[in-house]
């Protein structure tokens, strides 16, 4: 192993091919253009295509997807909590009223209040044969 690796790095290194040499296709224009040959006419036209593809390169719609969703999770998360159950202790609650209706309607739910009735609630009338 050691020999093989003395070898190597003894060798003297590989001469590196410009990638533009090897291309299989020689570019149509020089890049970048030189503007003093230009028409200002040409100019703009040149500047709209570029601003155009840098636009159309800057695009990323899964991203852009991503981030729009996280916002939308994180403003709705911080609202609901600051609604529901952030609790400030020294100052008037203004959310105590939607609160106390919230956890009422939820009440329903829980083993303690499952079977009560409410005052306002209608009265069943059950027939038994």
């Amino acid at each position: 192993m050691f020999p093989t690796l003395v070898r190597r790095l003894a060798q003297a290194p590989k001469p590196q091919i410009f990638e533009s040499i090897t291309a299989p296709s020689k570019p149509k224009r020089v890049w970048p253009p030189d503007f003093t040959k230009m028409t200002p006419q040409e100019q703009l036209r040149f500047e709209k295509r570029y601003k155009r593809r840098l636009a159309h390169m800057a695009q990323r719609p899964r991203w852009n997807k991503i981030v729009k969703l996280t916002q939308y999770f994180t403003i709705s998360f911080v609202l609901v909590y600051s609604v529901l159950f952030m609790d400030a202790k020294n100052e008037h609650q203004p959310f105590e009223g939607l609160r106390a209706k919230f956890w009422g309607a939820l009440g329903v739910f829980s083993p303690d209040q499952r079977h009560e009735r409410r005052e306002d609630a209608p009265v069943e009338q059950t027939t038994t044969k």
